[in-house]
């Protein structure tokens, strides 16, 4: 679906008025909020006394020993007042960046139990927790702003309430947040951004279009929601189309910016682009940034150009276990195992640790040269010496390592004894190595896997029907298409793309909407009569299969 950069309306038209009074199914809402049970009883405690906050925040208190005097300077200890406040919010803040939010839940009633008053970065940490860790935020969110509602900081503090919103957007509750949007009675451009954010992340991408529209003034985040948020849904050209209007805008791009439009330049191809947008970078403060250049190593590894993605590694000033899993995934995936492997081992020489990114990448390089025994090695050390456990990936890499070499039933070992349920890729490329070695009893056994797992895909129903035509059984071939047709699936045509002054043109077979379509095909005969004339012949089995 194709998304306007822009939805301007008629002055008057606006759908949401500013001055936009609670219906009283709204009003409702926010009652049944505010008669919510309090936070303090979110982890209940029979002992109302008073209680201190914890001793390791206390400045100059013992924690081992409670009992001594604080050790401040004594000239000190007349004028030095301890806040308490800033303590607790501290723990809670300690509990809530580690994802304890049961925990960070207990302190806090442990705070109003003793008598401390929270303030506004208190309830904003707690509030920005819930929304990093939405599982257990869910529960928790909705009670602390119950809490914070009854004392007005929702609608008053435009941090605290900008934290609410975020706290219902990224709880999947976006209708909440845009209640408590425009109950805000000051909004600044992190209101506006992050529930703009809500809508993007939740998928509700007109409206935060027309939010985008309203907004009285846009900043570079501004942009950047929308072209992230793109991108994070595979929409790579229309975060590419946003970009563009930004510049037209004149509007300078951060660095956030910058790695979002490298993440489509490099899921398009878009070399050109991707080149542009280099060129910029070297000309900005953020040039060293090690994640502007993470992202450009895997955009040049994306688009083939894996000796520019080394050249940018080595000229980082700093490299993290990022930077290194982009290499060496980069070289695996390009073909060049013995560099993939090369630098896998002096990542650990410089002191990396290998994660599980590290090992699918040292696998994909394995399977890609035919090192199967290797491959195995780094399997097993993998799990008995890094204490890692496989994750699908790295089973979709031994499965691919001894479908290359034409090992197919113990790839079919390895997906009857995962330790998880296979998925339709690891499934799907062993299929297609059943079409290499013309396995048919395997592939056959495969559907019945897939058919469980997708049904409705149109590309494994073809690969079946293409093993059956090679090996010559056409009954068995039509027998696939008849069960195409009775479960009303239909072969999608294939999509190719190029990219031709920083634009992506997109093909199908048989496609003459292009506005070059003449000279187009007149250049695909030309390729077509150099091909035969260096010996080169179809392969006619789709032909066979697509004549209906």
């Amino acid at each position: 679906m194709h998304f306007p950069l822009s939805k301007r309306k008629r002055k008057g038209q606006s759908r949401r008025p500013e001055s936009n009074p609670l219906t009283k199914f709204e009003q409702m809402g926010f009652a049944a909020l505010a008669s919510a049970p309090t936070v303090t009883q979110f982890t209940p405690h029979s002992n109302t006394r008073p209680i201190p906050p914890p001793l390791h925040l206390i400045p100059g208190q013992n924690p081992v020993n409670p009992t001594s005097k604080p050790n401040f300077p004594l000239k000190q200890q007349s004028d030095k007042s301890i806040d308490l406040t800033v303590a607790w919010t501290n723990s809670i803040s300690r509990h809530c960046r580690n994802g304890q939010l049961p925990e960070a839940a207990s302190q806090f009633t442990q705070m109003l139990l003793a008598g401390v008053e929270p303030n506004h970065i208190t309830f904003t940490t707690l509030l920005s927790g819930c929304a990093d860790f939405p599982s257990h935020g869910k529960s928790l969110g909705p009670l602390i702003h119950s809490y914070v509602r009854k004392r007005g900081f929702d609608t008053r503090n435009v941090m605290v309430g900008t934290a609410v919103v975020d706290m219902y957007a990224k709880c999947g509750q976006v209708e909440l947040a845009r209640l408590c949007f425009d109950e805000l009675k000051i909004k600044n451009s992190v209101s506006w951004n992050t529930m703009m954010d809500g809508y993007m992340r939740n998928g509700e991408i007109e409206d935060a279009i027309e939010l985008f529209d309203e907004m009285p003034e846009r900043d570079a985040i501004s942009w950047t929601v929308f072209i992230d948020g793109f991108v994070k849904k595979g929409l790579f050209e229309q975060g590419l189309e946003w970009f563009r209007e930004m510049q037209v805008s004149m509007m300078e791009p951060d660095y956030v910016t910058i790695i979002a439009v490298l993440s489509a330049c490099a899921n398009l191809g878009a070399l050109g682009l991707g080149l542009w947008i280099h060129r910029y970078v070297l000309k900005q403060e953020f040039r060293d940034n090690i994640r502007i250049s993470n992202s450009l190593i895997v955009m040049y590894s994306r688009c083939g150009c894996i000796e520019i993605a080394r050249q940018v590694f080595h000229k980082m000033l700093k490299r993290t276990l990022v930077s290194w899993n982009s290499i060496i995934v980069g070289f695996a995936t390009n073909g060049f195992a013995e560099e993939a492997l090369e630098y896998f081992v002096l990542m650990q020489k410089e002191g990396f640790k290998p994660d599980g990114v590290s090992f699918t990448g040292a696998l994909t390089a394995c399977s890609h040269a035919g090192l199967v025994d290797k491959g195995l090695k780094y399997f097993d050390v993998m799990k008995k010496v890094y204490k890692l456990s496989p994750r699908i990936e790295h089973y979709g890499c031994i499965v691919d390592l001894y479908s290359r070499a034409g090992r197919l039933e113990d790839a079919w070992s390895v997906i009857e004894n995962m330790a998880m349920k296979p998925n339709e890729v690891i499934l799907g490329s062993l299929l297609a190595a059943c079409r290499t070695g013309e396995n048919v009893e395997l592939a056959e056994r495969l559907m019945n896997y897939l058919a469980d797992l997708d049904p409705g895909v149109d590309s494994n129903f073809v690969l079946l029907a293409n093993i059956y035509a090679a090996v010559g059984r056409w009954d068995g071939a039509g027998k696939v298409r008849r069960r195409m047709k009775a479960l009303g699936i239909q072969k999608k045509p294939g999509i190719s793309s190029i990219e031709v002054g920083c634009s992506i043109h997109e093909f199908v077979a048989g496609d003459k909407s292009h506005y070059e379509t003449e000279h187009i095909y007149e250049t695909l005969q030309l390729l077509y009569h150099d091909l035969k004339l260096c010996g080169y012949v179809p392969d006619t089995i789709n032909d066979v299969y697509e004549n209906d």
